[in-house]
């Protein structure tokens, strides 16, 4: 199938890797240029030793993670063309919905936020924050979300090709330099509308989910503008900086295990690890 060969091409990974490295770098060098405090080194290294450990742990769970994608897939509801015009739009806005669901959950179930808070525990927003991705999604049950589009018919490798592309895309607005842009500023999720994400102002707390598209959250309530009596700043309310990747990695877990076990009672440790983060 073409999207397997696509995923599976060496030549394009290393490609990718190679113009996501360049980015960087250039975006570092027009920080400098700029006198703006974009960038600390020790973070930026700490983002590539997690980003490391994320790639060789996705790469060991690839096959357990395939089996319920290929059995739901084995028992699909319909069949269509892969590649249609109007498979495609449906697999893409059917992927764009679910993800700001996941991405939503993720901010307000804990067990989920042990994952997602590795994101968010940048202090300065740059592209190499964008490869700052938790090691345990599987566990926290990120893919759950998205087993519907195989049920519906898709195949998985599109699934993952799409994700992909919704993953590739959010790489780019994860720096303090995109500009506004006009009118696609109500339909893409664009750098404006991702930094305020990440920011941990209070009006910018749980906001701004989408992937590619912001549209779900406008319909949904949860967008929001940059606030324009204040400025942006980004990490973890209340989280303590580390340069530590094993430690960014897993401290959220070790965290809310420790909450959880010094609850007391059947209910209080369920809200420790199933309540919303701070709750």
């Amino acid at each position: 199938m073409a999207y397997a060969s696509l995923l599976l091409d060496p030549a394009l990974r290393y490609m990718v890797l190679a113009t996501a490295i360049g980015l960087m770098l250039l975006e570092y060098g027009i920080g400098r240029l700029a006198h703006r405090e974009t960038h600390d080194w020790r973070e930026s290294a700490a983002s590539f030793g997690v980003a490391l450990g994320q790639n060789l742990l996705r790469a060991v769970e690839a096959g357990m993670l395939a089996i319920p994608f290929a059995f739901l897939y084995e028992h699909r509801l319909f069949d269509f063309a892969q590649t249609g015009p109007l498979a495609l739009a449906g697999l893409f806005l059917g992927s764009e919905f679910l993800y700001y669901w996941q991405h939503r959950a993720s901010h307000r179930i804990r067990w989920m936020w042990a994952t997602h808070a590795v994101h968010h525990s940048t202090t300065r927003l740059n592209l190499t924050a964008a490869i700052r991705l938790g090691w345990t999604g599987n566990v926290s049950g990120n893919f759950l979300f998205f087993l519907p589009l195989a049920l519906i018919g898709f195949h998985p490798f599109a699934i993952v090709a799409m994700l992909g592309i919704n993953l590739l895309y959010q790489f780019f607005i994860h720096s303090q330099f995109g500009p506004k842009l006009g009118v696609l500023e109500w339909v893409l999720n664009t750098p404006s509308h991702h930094r305020v994400h990440h920011a941990c102002n209070e009006p910018c707390l749980d906001k701004n989910y989408g992937g590619i598209l912001i549209v779900f959250d406008r319909l949904f309530g949860t967008f929001a503008e940059h606030p324009s009596d204040q400025p942006l700043r980004f990490g973890i309310v209340g989280g303590v900086q580390s340069f530590n990747p094993i430690r960014i990695a897993l401290g959220e877990w070790i965290a809310m295990l420790g909450d959880a076990w010094k609850a007391r009672g059947a209910g209080a440790k369920l809200r420790a690890l199933f309540g919303p983060p701070g709750g």
